[in-house]
């Protein structure tokens, strides 16, 4: 990570931290009052290949000491009324502005994998993971609808890991890829309010 892409980085985290911390105590305490502990999800993620961290979500489904892998349709049972409503606004991610002060993660970047996919695909995570994993990037904006409508379909952890890995992990890759030959400031900016108003001007959407 660049100087600049990190003090970019930081002034973001500082400003949304001021306009957003009513909105994540809020948040919290909705989750505390309705689904109980704990309020947090708390995920090993990968920064890279070798290297990983601990990656702060509200937390959006019910507990369960077995749970792996991605969300499919095999998970649905599980998300509560509340998560349903906070994934569907990405509000669950909030807390990962803690993760962006720790330098865990930029605000722009392939989104940070599982330790499990990046031991079994290292050809393909190697390359990706020489940028720093971010809240939000090219892969999520132009591909996150594709992927949930795949997973959707999904009724079993094995069927979900299955097309996650043969249908989602290379494309993603790819974008991924792309995002990182293309990147500067003002690329991560414009992700970023493509973020927030859920759309995206590149033409790589119409590959995806």
């Amino acid at each position: 990570m660049t100087p600049l892409k990190r003090a970019f980085d930081l002034a973001s985290a500082v400003f949304l931290t001021a306009v957003l911390w009513p909105l994540i105590v809020g948040v919290a305490l909705a989750i505390l009052i309705r689904d109980g502990r704990p309020i947090l999800y708390l995920s090993e993620r990968m920064k890279t290949p070798d290297q990983g961290f601990t990656l702060w979500k509200f937390r959006t489904m019910t507990t369960d000491r077995n749970d792996s892998g991605v969300s499919g349709g095999d998970k649905v049972s599980r998300i509560t009324d509340t998560g349903r409503f906070l994934r569907r606004y990405r509000l669950d991610e909030m807390p990962q502005l803690w993760n962006v002060f720790r330098g865990d993660i930029s605000f722009v970047g392939p989104r940070p994998p599982l330790r499990h996919y990046v031991e079994k695909f290292p050809e393909i995570y190697g390359p990706v993971l020489q940028s720093r994993p971010g809240l939000t990037g090219l892969a999520t904006l132009a591909f996150h609808r594709t992927e949930e409508r795949l997973l959707a379909e999904c009724q079993t952890a094995e069927e979900t890991e299955e097309v996650y890995c043969r249908r989602c992990v290379p494309r993603k890759a790819q974008l991924d890829l792309i995002y990182a030959r293309r990147r500067t400031v003002c690329s991560d900016f414009k992700l970023m309010v493509a973020t927030v108003f859920r759309r995206i001007s590149l033409h790589h959407r119409r590959k995806a």
